[in-house]
């Protein structure tokens, strides 16, 4: 991989684990709902339940609203999802190595890009707990170009990214979890991809008919030294 130039990094669960994130804007929503007469911690169990069903499902808040006996959720979740996308903890922990690992690339003369999906006050909150601006050159939201429809597997944020790096796609790899999301997504820019087995997509195999990863790496510290070996 002699002539790569830049790497492109998905966030959740790839360069940090989304459950820390969670863990506390859980809290941030049932704290509201306390406001509301229900009971803190038994609301924050069913959020933490029903989240643990599947990010992809959604409806989290409606089905525990829902879960606490409440007919029709819609005047109430305005509050509380707002609290869910204002909770901004001033530090987060990226996974053990991946800073050490993106100031490798980085001292490999390599352009560095995030690549995520979500809203763009929640992602950006967590940049900056991270310190995320400091290690990488640029930041690309898939939400700010397009709204959900830009969302990966879209090649559209890949593009983008390439744009930024001044980059093409043969000389450019993406370092994802999601084999759907990341490694399809790549694909469909033209790059290679390289999976890791990291958070709540852990343990999904490899679907037939999606594209196959360049390489799969237990960690982003272990993607890196795949990339750089």
């Amino acid at each position: 991989m002699a002539e790569l130039r830049a790497v492109t990094v998905d966030l959740d669960d790839t360069l940090f684990p989304q459950s820390s994130w969670l863990a506390g804007a859980w809290g941030a929503v049932a704290a509201v709902a306390e406001a509301f007469g229900f009971d803190r911690v038994s609301f924050r169990a069913d959020l933490v339940s029903f989240a643990a069903e599947g990010s992809d499902k959604g409806g989290i808040i409606d089905r525990a609203l829902l879960a606490a006996g409440v007919d029709d959720p819609a005047p109430l979740l305005p509050a509380l999802v707002s609290a869910f996308s204002g909770w901004a903890p001033s530090v987060l922990a990226l996974y053990p190595g991946a800073s050490e690992a993106l100031v490798r690339l980085r001292s490999a003369g390599l352009s560095l890009a995030i690549v995520t999906d979500g809203n763009p006050q929640i992602q950006r909150s967590k940049l900056t707990a991270l310190r995320l601006d400091e290690l990488v050159d640029h930041v690309v939201i898939s939400d700010e170009l397009g709204g959900r429809a830009s969302r990966k597997p879209s090649p559209v944020p890949f593009l983008r990214a390439l744009e930024l790096c001044g980059t093409c796609a043969s000389d450019t790899v993406h370092v994802g979890d999601r084999p759907a999301k990341d490694v399809a997504g790549a694909a469909a820019a033209g790059m290679r991809a390289v999976r890791v087995r990291t958070g709540e997509y852990s343990e999904t195999p490899d679907r037939t008919g999606d594209p196959a990863p360049w390489a799969t790496a237990g960690t982003f510290a272990e993607a890196v030294d795949l990339i750089l070996s």
